[in-house]
């Protein structure tokens, strides 16, 4: 049961991390939650097997046989955390079709611009990073 487990999160984390490629929002939107799930399950697969509840009083049960709390508030966290990243990438998504009436992610225009160039980021020096910006400041005048 645990290699399925493995198996399924291992799925969860490939379709996640394909979907965040993808140009769409809402493939990335679904992407980002399947990396959620993916994530939550491994936590829970760390916890190990279940145990008896981690409860402290008067007949508190050997600790050898109490459940790990921990990977349990851990998966917590992160259906909190995914559940915000969520909302606020949706809010997002609206806001673009609002404005725009697509999905789709649009390029950066200095990335087109630097595309255009024939230059990367981290092939420019300093001296050739003034030299577009000067370029790009006598272009626009």
């Amino acid at each position: 049961m645990t290699l399925a487990l493995a198996l399924l999160a291992g799925g969860l984390f490939s379709a996640g991390t394909w979907l965040l490629l993808q140009r769409r929002l809402t493939q990335i939107i679904i992407g980002l939650g399947l990396l959620g799930h993916g994530a939550n399950l491994v936590l829970l697969l760390a916890g190990g097997s279940p145990g008896a509840p981690p409860l402290v009083g008067e007949a508190t049960p050997d600790p050898a046989v109490t459940a790990d709390p921990l990977p349990q508030a851990l998966a917590l966290t992160a259906i909190v955390i995914t559940f915000g990243i969520t909302a606020f990438l949706l809010s997002l998504a609206y806001r673009s079709w609002v404005l725009t009436r697509d999905d789709e992610v649009e390029d950066d225009l200095e990335d087109r611009y630097i595309a255009r160039r024939g230059y990367r980021d981290d092939e420019l020096s300093d001296e050739q990073a003034a030299q577009l910006e000067r370029e790009r400041e006598e272009a626009g005048q």
